[in-house]
């Protein structure tokens, strides 16, 4: 199964047996919206509603971390998802946060895992059949997945400031990654990263919400001066639209990649990490 499928192929695959779909929805606090409720109201059939909200590391320091491999396995095992099963995820979200659960779950060692493009949107978009309502779902046993992997800390991005063994590329908007305007999203000092290029994630997405065609996302992320044959980092605000950049470069075909986590809210937390503004690098 490819990373992103469309929507045409989803409603044929909906009644394979090995299939799993997982509303991955996600809100920031200011859009006022309630991701469980709105799934409820109406879904795709057969859907279950992922809660990635609640999909964190508390006892991390990195703030928003990703979970640890027992809270992906017990999450999944409790919506009747096995490592065998064929998962897409997808959102009705501004953020776009099917790919933070892709990128988790790859992360953690599961290959089989798509986002639909275009999402709950396009979905509704084309007419198809909705559900509202909860499944009852019968959980399987918890299983054992591993460490995450591709995965970035602090400690790593202070060095990779020195050794420039990784370019950084940071999803959000110009404002904020030049320091031009004041981060309200996190009440943070804004800025980027030193060394670090500049792509706002809707720069990735065509008019009707699907991601661009390959050779346009190429020309794109190319446009910000990165060097596809180098290794990348990602990052974001809080680590979820730096998903979706990592989902936009295995789309061209780059797999050196991995996720800085905790992103800026991590970065600039810290009075002594230092802050670069004044545009892009």
């Amino acid at each position: 199964m490819d990373s992103l499928v469309t929507t045409e192929w989803l409603a044929e695959a909906l009644s394979e047996s090995d299939l799993v779909v997982l509303d991955a929805s996600m809100h920031l606090p200011a859009a006022g919206r309630d991701a469980r409720a709105e799934f409820l109201d109406g879904h795709i059939p057969g859907a279950r509603f992922f809660e990635l909200a609640s999909l964190k590391d508390e006892t991390s320091d990195v703030p928003s971390a990703l979970p640890r491999p027992d809270q992906l396995a017990e999450r999944l095992a409790s919506l009747g998802v096995s490592p065998d099963h064929r998962i897409v995820f997808y959102d009705d979200s501004d953020v776009k946060t099917a790919a933070r659960a892709w990128y988790l779950c790859r992360a953690h060692g599961l290959e089989n895992v798509a986002v639909l493009d275009g999402g709950l949107a396009k979905w509704k978009a084309e007419d198809r059949a909705l559900e509202s309502g909860e499944l009852e779902i019968a959980p399987i046993e918890t299983f054992e997945l591993p460490s995450p992997a591709r995965i970035r800390l602090k400690a790593d991005m202070l060095a990779n400031i020195d050794s420039g063994a990784a370019q950084v590329l940071d999803a959000r908007d110009v404002g904020r990654f030049s320091g031009a305007i004041e981060d309200t999203v996190h009440n943070l000092p804004s800025g980027h990263i030193p060394g670090s290029c500049n792509l706002p994630f809707p720069m990735l997405y065509a008019d009707d919400g699907t991601l661009k065609q390959p050779d346009k996302l190429r020309r794109v992320i190319e446009a910000t001066g990165l060097d596809l044959n180098q290794p990348v980092i990602t990052s974001c605000g809080s680590g979820v639209t730096a998903c979706i950049l990592l989902l936009a470069l295995e789309q061209v075909g780059h797999g050196d990649v991995a996720l800085y986590d905790g992103s800026w809210l991590d970065w600039a937390s810290d009075p002594d990490t230092p802050k670069a503004q004044d545009g892009a690098h």
